[in-house]
């Protein structure tokens, strides 16, 4: 066993926690400059990962051990430290405060002379878009796994994510020195769960409070980290005790190998030797293929395996050469045609480059891109394909999570930020106006659910206007709109933990507290049978008097339209004369925008002007908006009357054996089940269900699915609401009727 030590380099040990170096084998490496960072390295020296999980699976950990161990910092924090300084990468206030990453940060550093560009991404599937816009734009992932927690919810997220942008992953079984660890339970689920072709290429040496190092499966060596901060890399024999074990699993690995890539399972069938070089050579080309998913083991925050996934990022990762990027051209026919891009680090081909984050920084709206072809200079000029707007990248700068290093050219393959532009996310930019080109968006969930939001003081309206429009533009799915209908601001997001973080910044950053509630749902009231009716409005005080007469019928429209109203003049002859019909119109109009019964708008009915009568000087548009006032009061006496409520399409997917469950809770929630299917372990559940019985359901089916269920919800129609509930809306209208004459009767006394 070969002990390697600071001292073959004529460094004092003292020297350790000032200088923090490197070492691996007999390099000793200390930190490079920024200068080092930036340069430029060939298409093949260059990597763009991304570090995605579940929940707490330890991804921000991982990172601020790959900066540290890269030489990118010169010392390491928790994420829920007691130093209360928190992870490199988790620059918000609030993410170090709850020790929960919020927003995707980027950064980037140097192993092996090896460019790697990193994305850590949130775990919590409230931040879903930030590794939707991670993983379109990255060549590789490193996909985080729990040793004692496996496969969970939001893994089967991302790895859907994954496979909608066909990227290729290593998976990292963290969390080794947790009580319960069960890497080999972990794979299996890999393989069950995720359907992944996957094998060990590393075994772990001793498990929870016993995981000493781990084992090179491949080159068939022991990997003990040791030092202060398991900087100290030493190779050695695997223990005689895992001999058996480390030859099945190699025996294992070859064979899901064989079975991945052609050329190695020629090698397999003809019984040829295979070699160290064999096993890595196909690992990489399965890998970037997608066909198989090398297995690694490692504990982040005890400070080992991190060094040799960053040696398996540059073994088995694509280079952005090695991935096929396309954008779309549109010919003369409107159909989209894609136009493969190439990724030659060179300024020969023509910029193309995709905006795939807003963020407002310190010094404006920063726009992270990532160049997909040809070379950018600073201060040269783009093109906008979707806007066509000119505009210039005055300032590049290379990203480490919330500082900034200013570069003067970006090649293919960089991931960097300008600032000062204004676009949307998704947007395409080209540096010649004439190359009609657009890459492909970002995919954006629909937002599931919906709260009221309203500002604590007055004062702060403007504030708060400053802050929406902010957030909404960098996070497509926050939504925010005013329902005219229940006179209620609305914010739409992907969960609960999403809307609270949101009204928390607000009030950090734009000093605007707000307060959050639940939304009322649109009911809608209409007429169930048709209801005649002969309103004389006649007033005489003194002076012009106001005299209108209106007869006619008001009848209830076909399902097919009961969220509109009509109004149709069928008069013949002058008893109403055409210029004072459009007051009969504005008065059916207004009367409709609160019902009687339970102070919700009128739907679904038409208005029928039939005849009339009117008097040659007391007349006016005036007298007939109030008689059509009256006329529509006189049909809700007598007439019989219902109220409708909205009616969502909800979407429920998750694991079979929660589907009794949930069809459970449908049931309880007057859901009617419309389609049911189940594919590889999975349900598909498709039910209508009324609006005003989803508020909550969030919370429930992830409790209820172990946080694997997912559901969407969209609009069809809106139908008559069962007599209970009408009951209640009719008691709480009343009532709160009750309340205001009290006060009314109160301030008159």
């Amino acid at each position: 066993m070969t002990i390697v030590t600071l001292l073959s380099r004529n460094v004092n040990l003292s020297q350790l926690s000032k200088l923090q170096p490197y070492i691996y084998g007999q390099n000793v490496r200390f930190f490079a400059s920024p200068a080092k960072f930036i340069e430029h390295k060939p298409l093949e020296k260059l990597r763009n990962i991304g570090i995605s999980a579940h929940i707490d699976s330890g991804k921000t950990t991982l990172t601020e051990r790959i900066l540290y161990y890269t030489g990118r910092i010169s010392e390491m924090h928790e994420v829920k430290g007691k130093d209360n300084i928190g992870a490199t990468m988790d620059s918000m206030e609030l993410e170090r405060q709850r020790g929960i990453t919020i927003q995707s940060a980027a950064t980037y550093t140097l192993w092996k002379d090896h460019n790697i560009n990193i994305i850590d991404t949130p775990g919590h599937v409230d931040f879903t878009v930030e590794v939707e816009r991670a993983l379109r734009v990255l060549d590789g992932a490193i996909l985080v796994l729990c040793a004692v927690g496996g496969v969970q919810s939001q893994t089967l997220t991302v790895n859907r994510q994954m496979k909608r942008y066909n990227v290729p992953c290593l998976a990292f079984i963290n969390k080794l020195d947790r009580m319960g660890a069960n890497p080999e339970r972990v794979l299996q689920q890999v393989r069950s769960k995720l359907h992944h072709n996957a094998a060990f290429i590393q075994l772990p040496i001793g498990l929870e409070s016993n995981t000493k190092g781990i084992v090179d499966i491949i080159a068939q060596k022991a990997i003990y980290f040791e030092g202060n901060f398991g900087e100290i890399v030493k190779e050695g024999e695997i223990p005689k005790n895992m001999n058996a074990e480390v030859n099945k699993r190699r025996q294992e690995l070859i064979e899901h190998l064989s079975n991945a890539d052609d050329t190695f399972g020629e090698l397999y069938l003809n019984d040829a030797k295979i070699t160290e070089k064999d096993i890595m050579d196909a690992i990489r080309r399965s890998c970037i293929k997608r066909k198989f998913t090398p297995v690694l083991v490692g504990t982040a925050l005890k400070n080992k395996g991190v060094q040799p996934l960053l040696d398996a990022v540059i073994n088995f990762l694509p280079n952005p050469g090695e991935v096929k990027n396309y954008a779309l051209r549109e010919n003369s026919d409107g159909e989209s045609i894609k136009i493969l891009l190439d990724s030659t680090r060179n300024d020969k081909n023509p910029f193309v480059g995709l905006a795939f984050k807003l963020e407002a920084g310190k010094f404006g709206q920063l726009i992270y891109f990532r160049c997909y072809q040809g070379m950018l200079k600073k201060s040269e000029n783009l093109y906008n394909t979707r806007t066509r707007k000119k505009v210039r990248a005055q300032k590049l700068v290379r990203l480490h999570a919330n500082q900034m290093e200013d570069v003067t050219e970006v090649y293919a393959g960089d991931i960097f930020a300008i600032f000062g532009i204004d676009c949307a996310s998704g947007d395409t930019f080209v540096r010649d106006s004439k190359l009609d080109l657009s890459m492909e968006s970002i995919y954006v969930p629909d937002s599931v659910v919906s709260m009221s939001v309203q500002t604590k003081h007055s004062k702060d309206r403007d504030n708060f206007a400053k802050g929406i429009s902010r957030f909404t533009k960098e996070d497509p799915t926050l939504r925010f709109h005013y329902d005219t209908d229940n006179k209620e601001s609305i914010i739409s997001g992907m969960g609960e933990l999403h809307l609270e973080i949101y009204a928390q910044r607000l009030e950090r950053e734009y000093n605007c507290p707000v307060i959050l509630g639940k939304p009322k749902v649109s009911f809608r009231e209409t007429l169930t049978e048709p209801c005649e009716f002969d309103y004389l409005h006649k007033k005489q005080s003194g002076g012009a008097g106001q005299y209108a007469r209106v007869i006619g019928i008001i009848e209830p429209l076909p399902p097919t339209k009961n969220t509109i109203i009509e109004f149709s003049d069928e008069t013949v002859g002058t008893n109403v004369p055409k210029q004072f019909v459009p007051g009969v119109e504005r008065g059916f109009r207004a009367m409709c925008e609160k019902g009687f019964l339970s102070g919700h708008k009128l739907a679904g009915i038409k208005f029928r002007l039939l005849d009339g009568m009117h008097h040659c000087v007391d007349s006016s548009e005036f007298a007939f908006f109030f008689a059509a006032q009256g006329a529509v009061k006189d049909v809700f006496e007598a007439g019989t009357w219902r109220v409708l409520e909205p009616i969502m399409m909800v979407e429920i997917v998750g694991p079979q054996e929660f589907q009794g469950s949930i069809l459970g809770q449908l049931t309880k929630r007057k859901g009617i089940i419309n389609f049911t299917e189940v594919v590889d372990e999975w349900f598909t559940i498709i039910a209508e269900v009324p609006l005003n019985e989803m508020f909550g359901y969030s919370a429930e089916l992830r409790s209820s699915t172990q946080g694997k269920g997912e559901f969407t919800m969209e609009y069809v129609r809106y139908s008559p609401c069962l007599p209970e509930v009408q009951e209640q809306l009719v008691r709480q209208y009343q009532e709160s009727l009750g309340i205001v004459i009290e006060k009314t009767q109160k301030s008159k006394n």
